[in-house]
């Protein structure tokens, strides 16, 4: 059954739902009634909105993760941590403080995660004032105090290697049930066949320690928005997007100047263009009709790959998305009005 994120509202939809289980009860017998037994077996999905937000990040490198976390910090006023995975001396996380404190969301909190050494993929150190201070770097008490802010689920938005979950599903086993996760990663299709998917490959013992986690019934579902699926230049930003024009713009505010120069950096040290995988992976966890996913059993060998296996895990894989529409949302919720964010003290 496709998990397909339409413009009809939910309200609407969950009471056509209710109708098709009553109409097939009426009937029993009936093909009607079969279409309402297996209605009963596949749950209403829950309603994740206003739901406290986690974004897990290997901010610094390319960077499509800044544009997702800027993104976040405009439209989700329940965003109250970002992790850094990946880390690079403490200064993935400084940045990110920087660029929240730029946005004024001084309420969300940065922590530094996991270092998996010394990494190519960090374009940002020039850009990082030095009277941003190192952050904390205890990724479980942290996370432990999001999970403390409410009595329900946490949305969990991973856009970097996994080890920070599985370091957190390893040292709160009863967090795993209150996680609701999203992550960037995995390839069918990778366009290494030799390799696998980056965030899977810089720690593959993590991807498969929350692979093991969601076989046993420990982690709900997760869904995987896959490389097959984000890479793609319908949804790359360039020096000549109209995105970039605005962010480089005289008028642009100072967060927005500093995503221009971190892709000026990312340009010239890498590549001419950054597509935009973890902002699409971000409007799925928002649940932003974009990504249509469906339940699949995913393996992953000894190096990270991933295949289809009617002996894998059951994960919620992209299958499509709607690029147009994404890079219209992206576009707007960067340089239109933000939404309302709670006025608390600082954290940086």
């Amino acid at each position: 059954m496709s998990t397909t994120r339409g413009q009809v509202p939910r309200d609407e939809l969950l009471r056509h739902w209710q109708a098709m289980i009553g109409a097939g009860e009426a009937v029993p017998g009936s093909g009607l009634a079969a279409t309402a037994d297996a209605l009963r077996g596949s749950p209403w999905p829950e309603d994740l909105r206003g739901t406290p937000l986690i974004i897990d990040t290997d901010i610094g490198g390319d960077g499509d993760d800044a544009l997702a976390v800027a993104a976040a910090a405009r439209c989700a006023p329940e965003l109250q941590l970002v992790l850094t995975g990946d880390e690079s001396n403490g200064d993935r996380a400084r940045f990110a403080r920087h660029l929240l404190d730029l946005m004024g969301r001084h309420d969300v909190a940065t922590v530094a995660g996991i270092s998996l050494g010394g990494t190519p993929y960090f374009v940002v150190e020039h850009l990082i004032p030095e009277t941003v201070s190192r952050q904390p770097a205890d990724v479980v008490a942290a996370v432990r105090r999001v999970l403390d802010s409410t009595d329900g689920p946490v949305r969990w938005v991973g856009m970097a290697p996994l080890s920070n979950l599985a370091h957190v599903l390893a040292a709160v086993p009863d967090a795993a049930a209150r996680l609701r996760v999203t992550q960037m990663g995995g390839a069918l299709r990778y366009r290494n066949p030799e390799t696998a998917e980056h965030n899977v490959r810089l720690d593959v013992p993590a991807a498969h320690q929350v692979l093991a986690a969601v076989a046993a019934g420990l982690l709900p579902t997760p869904e995987f928005v896959a490389s097959e699926v984000t890479f793609t230049p319908s949804i790359e930003v360039t020096a000549d997007s109209a995105l970039y024009t605005w962010m480089s713009s005289e008028g642009a505010p100072a967060w927005a100047g500093l995503l221009a120069d971190h892709l000026d950096a990312w340009f010239s040290r890498f590549y001419p263009g950054s597509m935009q995988h973890d902002a699409l992976t971000l409007s799925a966890a928002l649940d932003l009709p974009f990504v249509d996913s469906e339940p699949t059993r995913i393996a992953m060998d000894g190096i990270g790959r991933t295949t289809v296996s009617d002996t894998g895990t059951v994960l919620r894989w992209s299958i499509t998305a709607e690029y147009d529409p994404f890079m219209r949302w992206l576009t707007q919720t960067l340089a239109g009005a933000p939404a309302a964010v709670p006025a608390t003290g600082g954290n940086g």
